[in-house]
């Protein structure tokens, strides 16, 4: 979701970056960012904590985040591409569903603006707090994807459809951990990284999807001939 159909990385950089400036520090740098993406909260905290050694502990970190990002989340927008692909998908009675590791609390703050683009998943919505997810299996491990895949077969088998194998699905995806955790889940991956990562990467991003998916620049880029939709 993060980056990927909103955008909401860039609220988070923003958030972020003004969390660190009242403790003397930052800004947060891509550097650092590449490796938060994706990630659960309390991971990404962590890594925060000690890459900027803040006087915080976790849950402090996330109070004064929270308190921070509950100002910008209202700013949260489809981005481009991704409004289009999933009326496109929806309407051709493709199986969509969202994972994130975004809370549920966070991701209903991030999304109760765009329910207009939002209904399409129904009710095949994981989030990173979600029960279904074992603690401390979250991205780069596959499970949150799985547990959609479940969700869609679930719904099939109750309407009397084939299930969906996971070999036959596209995962979306922005960040490294969450490009990992497709490929961990034998999927094929759909990479649309940030530009500012890729200059960091600087060429590795071509080792890490290897040949598991492809790397695009927008969803206005992806071919749905190419995967026959």
């Amino acid at each position: 979701m993060d980056g990927t159909i909103i955008n909401t990385e860039d609220l988070y950089t923003e958030a972020t970056t003004e969390l660190l400036d009242r403790y003397g520090k930052g800004p947060l740098t891509w550097d650092v960012k590449i490796r938060l993406q994706g990630r659960p909260g309390p991971e990404a905290m962590k890594i925060m904590i000690e890459e900027y050694d803040l006087p915080l502990t976790i849950e402090q970190f996330s109070k004064v985040a929270l308190e921070i990002q509950a100002d910008k989340w209202h700013r949260s927008r489809f981005l481009p591409g991704a409004l289009e692909l999933v009326e496109y998908l929806y309407s051709k009675n493709v199986p969509i569903a969202l994972g994130t590791s975004s809370n549920k609390i966070n991701y209903d703050r991030k999304t109760k603006h765009l329910t207009h683009g939002f209904k399409y998943f129904d009710k095949h919505i994981v989030t990173g707090d979600d029960p279904r997810i074992p603690a401390g299996r979250g991205k780069p491990h596959p499970d949150i994807w799985l547990a959609c895949l479940d969700s869609i077969n679930a719904d099939r088998k109750a309407n009397g459809l084939t299930e969906v194998t996971i070999e036959e699905c596209l995962i979306f995806e922005d960040g490294i951990p969450g490009v990992i955790s497709g490929i961990a889940a034998k999927a094929h991956v759909i990479w649309i990284p940030d530009v500012n990562a890729l200059e960091v990467l600087n060429g590795e991003e071509h080792t890490i999807i290897g040949v598991n998916g492809e790397i695009l620049t927008s969803l206005e880029q992806f071919d749905k001939v190419k995967y026959s939709l």
